[in-house]
């Protein structure tokens, strides 16, 4: 019952960030400093968004003699275009958050992490394009890939979708303007790079 009820909240907030997406609106910022990480995926988010599109009316051709069969696969289908556009958007409108004392680390609807500043023993600018699964870190690649990589003195709790807990000691993300993180953090922790 847990799990469906993480899985219904998962659907409403990807609605609200459609309607965020439209209004042009970003959530949860707190007046601090943005950083977006959607640049690489956007051209993806759109060809499945297109080839779902295509999909749709190709299974409404195929199934035009079927009425049942019709309804039912055009309103999976409807769903699905929502779906990927929701993904895509609820990126946009989450972005990473530097705000005083914290670094919000966010990776669309999949990942909320309040990283304190204090903990932050150093950042740096670290291109990776493999991740494997390690005890102790987490990684939010965006296109397979990660550009910062912070260390932390003491470990802070991840919380995954289902509500899973795990204690992190490295985080790597994506920004798009990954100097300018790596800089901003450098500046307000006084860490290495």
């Amino acid at each position: 019952m847990r799990t469906v009820n993480a899985l219904l909240r998962h659907e409403l907030r990807m609605l609200v960030s459609l309607a965020l997406w439209v209004a042009r609106r970003t959530h949860g910022s707190g007046g601090g400093r943005e950083f977006g990480y959607t640049r690489g995926q956007g051209p993806m988010a759109w060809g499945l968004a297109c080839v779902c599109v295509i999909e749709t009316v190709a299974m409404s051709v195929l199934l035009r003699g079927v009425p049942a069969a019709h309804a039912v696969m055009l309103a999976v289908d409807v769903y699905t275009v929502v779906f990927v556009v929701g993904l895509h958007a609820a990126s946009v409108v989450r972005p990473h958050v530097l705000g005083p004392g914290t670094l919000r680390i966010r990776q669309g609807l999949h990942a909320d992490l309040c990283v304190p500043l204090e903990r932050i023993s150093s950042v740096r600018r670290e291109l990776r394009t493999t991740h494997q699964r390690t005890e102790g870190e987490l990684d939010l690649p965006v296109g397979s890939r990660t550009s910062i990589t912070l260390e932390l003195a003491e470990p802070v709790t991840h919380v995954s979708l289902l509500g899973r807990c795990r204690s992190v000691r490295t985080v790597r993300l994506h920004a798009d303007d990954a100097d300018g993180l790596v800089r901003a953090l450098a500046l307000e922790t006084g860490s290495p790079r």
